[in-house]
């Protein structure tokens, strides 16, 4: 049986039409507003719809989710093209009912059309609902780890010149 379409799962690109509803939904999850980080993707994703995509979920006539990612070429020497999964939020009343499932089928369709061969993302390891989302959703742990540092205090002096 075929995939169902854009069409029937409600699918559809977010424009900036959407940012308070956008806004809302990622705002109960994370507790905070996080518009300006939304309001310049969606303007990049305007001004260069080959390197972002931003998808909206409909159900009921109204914005019930959302996705973003963007494409990269080239990261790290390579010069194949990555998906990169940014942000998702699903309306609480709506989650575990196919929304998000609805939207990664649609980002892997999209990504493909792109020319893409992979996914990647990142998500905090005290998110357990993100993480097990990623997971249903088909995404491993990948090869690559993600180092961090404070650049607010020096580095420590090695005891030894190496």
């Amino acid at each position: 049986m075929a995939a169902p379409s854009l069409s029937e799962r409600g699918a559809r690109s977010l424009t900036a039409h959407d940012l308070e509803r956008v806004v809302a939904i990622d705002s109960t999850h994370t507790g905070q507003s996080r518009r300006r980080f939304f309001e310049k993707r969606l303007a990049a994703s305007e001004a260069q719809p080959d390197l972002f995509v931003h998808i909206g979920l409909m159900r009921g006539g109204a914005l019930r989710g959302f996705l973003l990612a963007h494409v990269l070429r080239g990261e790290f020497g390579r010069d194949d093209f990555i998906g990169v999964f940014d942000a998702i939020g699903v309306e609480p009343e709506c989650q575990e009912r196919g929304v998000g499932q609805a939207l990664i089928e649609e980002l892997v369709e999209r990504m493909k059309r792109k020319g893409v061969r992979s996914l990647h993302s990142q998500a905090s390891w005290a998110n357990h609902d993100l993480l097990r989302y990623l997971d249903a959703s088909g995404f491993s742990l990948s090869s690559r780890m993600i180092l961090q540092r404070s650049v607010a205090e020096p580095l420590a002096e090695a005891e030894e010149e190496v």
